[in-house]
């Protein structure tokens, strides 16, 4: 009888320790691709009729993506989650959003003072010396993670020597995932990205890219880039007029274009276009 009663103390104890981790782990991505192996990774690309096998993914289940100015997007999920991207402080956005991400670039991409009523700020550097910033938060029915990339710092600008260097994983290409999408911003991309970086982001269905001829990447890099994430919807930011149609003309009519009157998109899983396509939102 006690040796009985000892086996069943000790299968409960045993399940407490696996539920407790268990509710450690992080969040499983829906966009990340399972490979074995890299280079020869191809990311998947989902259409219309995939959507019966994307749990949780109804006809209701849409995302609304408003440009709000520069490498601002404020986008909103269908349970209400509100995220600002390379949030700054300059744009106004009321109500305040539930989370803020950010880059350190340049002063138009962060803010140190941030709105005291936005729950969650999550910077895309390392806030110690020597650290990278490694995000996994769920808010409702969102969940949002990084990647990180290195950063220019600009030596350039009255550096004696006039060269710049690459400080390592001090921007972070956010991805967010909602209503079975997968939705990527690239912050303040300064490099072409290496096979890891790509199997780290996954799929992504929505992709906001910094377009400027040069302050992140000259518009070929950039494309490249562009071509290989392989995203269905992209939304270009940062710099309107010549880098915006130099960064197009990359693309020699592969990609559809169209320039809206709305600062605003709704975008679900049945509704992305089957071919890949270049969205300009007014604003920008």
């Amino acid at each position: 009888m006690f040796r009985m009663l000892a086996v069943v103390v000790t299968a409960l104890l045993s399940f407490a320790v696996d539920v407790r981790a268990q509710a450690a782990r992080a969040p499983v991505s829906q966009c990340q691709a399972i490979a074995s192996r890299l280079p020869g990774v191809t990311f998947a690309s989902f259409s219309p009729k995939d959507i019966s096998f994307v749990a949780g993914v109804a006809a209701k289940d849409e995302v609304t993506i408003t440009f709000i100015g520069h490498s601002t997007f404020l986008l909103q999920s269908p349970e209400g989650v509100r995220i600002a991207t390379d949030y700054n402080g300059w744009f106004p956005i009321s109500p305040a959003p539930m989370v803020a991400t950010m880059n350190r670039a340049h002063a138009s991409h962060f803010t140190l003072t941030p709105d005291p009523a936005i729950a969650h700020v999550l910077h895309g550097w390392g806030d110690e010396p020597g650290t990278k910033a490694d995000h996994d938060l769920v808010v409702g029915d969102t969940y949002i993670r990084n990647v990180t990339t290195d950063m220019r710092t600009f030596r350039g600008w009255g550096a004696d020597d006039g060269a710049d260097t690459m400080e390592p994983d001090q921007n972070s290409i956010f991805i967010y995932e909602m209503a079975g999408l997968c939705i990527g911003h690239l912050g303040h991309l300064h490099h072409e990205l290496t096979d890891t970086h790509y199997a780290e982001i996954g799929r992504l269905d929505v992709l906001m890219v910094p377009v400027d001829g040069g302050l992140t990447m000259g518009a070929d890099s950039m494309s490249r880039v562009v071509k290989r994430l392989r995203s269905s919807l992209i939304l270009p930011m940062h710099r309107p007029g010549n880098p915006r149609d130099r960064f197009i003309e990359m693309f020699d009519g592969k990609f559809d274009v169209s320039f809206s009157m709305s600062d605003s998109v709704t975008v679900s899983m049945r509704t992305l276009p089957k071919k890949p396509s270049i969205l300009v939102l007014s604003g920008m």
